[in-house]
């Protein structure tokens, strides 16, 4: 896998994309400084209170009331808000880079298995002496490796340019949340973490969707296109089925995770615990189905 051009390809696409924003956003970002972060935060304030007045859905006033929190504790406690135009905010961005490495991953799954058919060396494979089951296994795998190593690059190449063009100055900054409806201090780098091992949840689905895909198929260009089609295009197709109640059962629903700690549901009732179990139910039957697939069709000869 590594030694092929489309995937070195890759890897270079994704340090590159990270280099071009960080060149972005040092020319033609301006940082807040002084007094002006206050002003802006305070008027921000008034606004969002004006807001609150007004009325509206349950979980848009709770936004509201917690983004009204956070801003008078950094007023309160003289915490400026972390800029993109920082070392911890360049990085949190480039958490966005998640998802393009979520279709490269799609294009790796895509292709890993129905190549070995559409090359014919799938029979090379299946006369050694090894189980269908550990072929398939070690492909599975394999690419989710790729994936983790992206994921590294991507955390590295981002911390380094990071320190690089905007300073290692913030670095203690903290990361304020809203819990139990108190304002409390985190670790920037472990709200880094979290935001990658959230985001990470949603690559890992669509990713082994794309290889059952391709197990049922065999066609790369199939999976591919399916895959990465729903990834694109999952959010909008569940805001027009939002009015349905078994919507909330559809895998997209429930891919964003982050809705649970950092805004509100996308459909009203649903829960972290809630997400997680129908996630789990769609992950065994992926695999399941790969399984199966592969294990009991027969190769042409």
């Amino acid at each position: 896998m590594y030694r092929r051009m489309s995937t070195i390809t890759m890897l270079l696409l994704l340090v590159g994309g990270i280099g071009f924003a960080g060149i972005m956003q040092k020319t033609y970002s301006q940082p807040n400084d002084g007094a002006d972060w206050k002003q802006a935060l305070t008027e921000e304030t008034a606004a969002m209170k004006e807001q609150l007045k007004e009325g509206g859905q349950e979980a848009y006033i709770n936004s509201l009331k917690e983004s009204i929190a956070i801003n008078e504790y950094r007023l309160e406690h003289n915490l400026e808000p972390i800029s993109e135009t920082s070392f911890w905010g360049f990085i949190d961005f480039t958490t966005n880079f998640v998802g393009i490495i979520g279709i490269f991953t799609i294009i790796v799954a895509g292709g890993i298995l129905a190549s070995e058919f559409s090359w014919g060396t799938i029979k090379l494979l299946l006369i050694r002496p090894v189980k269908r089951s550990t072929i398939l296994l070690s492909k599975y795998v394999s690419t989710l490796l790729f994936a983790f190593l992206m994921l590294i690059i991507l955390f590295v190449v981002s911390s380094f340019l990071g320190g690089i063009l905007f300073g290692f100055e913030g670095a203690s900054q903290p990361y304020l949340n809203v819990v139990d409806g108190n304002v409390v201090e985190q670790s920037m780098l472990t709200h880094i973490l979290q935001t990658y091992g959230l985001n990470s949840i949603s690559l890992v689905m669509m990713v082994t969707f794309a290889f059952m895909v391709s197990t049922i198929f065999r066609n790369s260009s199939l999976a591919i296109g399916i895959a990465v089609f729903l990834s694109l295009s999952g959010d909008m197709i569940v805001m027009m089925l939002r009015q349905y109640e078994w919507v909330k059962y559809v895998l997209f629903a429930n891919l964003n995770l982050s809705q649970y700690f950092s805004g509100t549901p996308l459909i009203e009732g649903m829960t972290l615990s809630f997400s997680l179990t129908v996630l789990a139910v769609y992950y065994v039957a992926f695999l399941i189905i790969s399984w199966t697939v592969f294990i009991k069709r027969d190769v042409a000869a």
